[in-house]
């Protein structure tokens, strides 16, 4: 049995304060909205409740964020592409970022089983004044369980159309790609963190954002495998390699943190379930 699972999520400005609406279809469900940050800010967490992908499921997730508001995303877990022959299986999200909204979109890591057929993709469409937060981060197996990925493919896609484009197949068969200096020289774990900008970022708060992203890469374990950069006057992006999920995930909240008080004035406030 596939599943086939849809969600609506709708972020509006009523009132200075933030408001999710949602429709789903299948399993697929938004948690109760939270206000840690206060009114302007809304919390929600994304939960799929068979936690995982076999071929032929898909999640397709579609996202508005209204004028003026400002939601954050993110999930209770990973989500784990297993290992199956039925096909290929699909996570999507496409979203819409109206001008001066902000949208954070903070999943846990996509987990690529061995054996597995996956795509993970994500486009986001940013209006003039809209402003966003996205991290990407894949894990390649289950390394510390022994279960290396040695078999199967993961596709990824990430996507801010007429900007910014990127597009990979991670063959568990190609030994260059997975082992090479020029390809993932071993690592099993990839992340990307991105801010982006519906209108060209002004040259002064990019600097900043690039300058603070690289005093805590020196600071971090990973600074010979991670790097910020600014591909697109609209675009910041930080990348990483590690062997495992967790330095990875550590490194990307850091930068999370610092940039939101660098690009937004805000704090690092972190989602309850981070805490757990």
């Amino acid at each position: 049995m596939t599943w086939l699972a849809r969600l609506d999520l709708d972020y509006t400005l009523e009132a200075d304060r933030s408001v999710a609406r949602y429709l789903h279809q299948g399993p697929l469900r938004i948690l109760q909205s939270l206000y840690p940050e206060g009114d302007a800010i809304c919390h929600n967490v994304l939960v799929h409740p068979p936690s995982g992908l076999v071929g032929g499921d898909t999640l397709d997730m579609h996202v508005t964020v209204g004028p003026g508001a400002h939601g954050l995303v993110t999930t209770p877990g990973a989500t784990r592409f297993y290992r199956s022959d039925a096909g290929l299986a699909k996570q999507q999200v496409h979203a819409r970022v109206e001008a001066d909204a902000r949208l954070e979109w903070l999943p846990l890591e996509a987990i690529a089983y061995n054996g597995c057929d996956g795509l993970n993709r994500a486009i986001f469409e940013l209006a003039p004044g809209a402003e966003m937060m996205t991290w990407d981060i894949t894990a390649l197996g289950l390394p510390a369980a022994d279960l290396p990925f040695v078999q199967g493919t993961f596709r990824q896609h990430l996507e801010i159309p007429g900007v910014w484009l990127e597009r990979g197949t991670l063959s568990a068969s190609d030994a260059h790609l997975m082992n090479s200096p020029l390809g993932l020289a071993g690592q099993r774990c990839m992340a990307t963190l991105v801010f982006a900008a519906g209108s060209a970022i002004a040259p002064e708060r990019s600097e900043r954002a690039l300058s603070c992203a690289r005093e805590l890469l020196e600071a971090s374990e990973l600074r010979l495998t991670a790097g910020a950069t600014s591909p697109h006057k609209q675009v910041i992006v930080l990348r990483v390699l590690s062997p495992v999920t967790e330095p990875a995930m550590q490194l990307l909240r850091q930068v999370w943190a610092a940039w939101r008080h660098e690009m937004w004035g805000m704090s690092g406030t972190v989602p309850r379930l981070w805490n757990l």
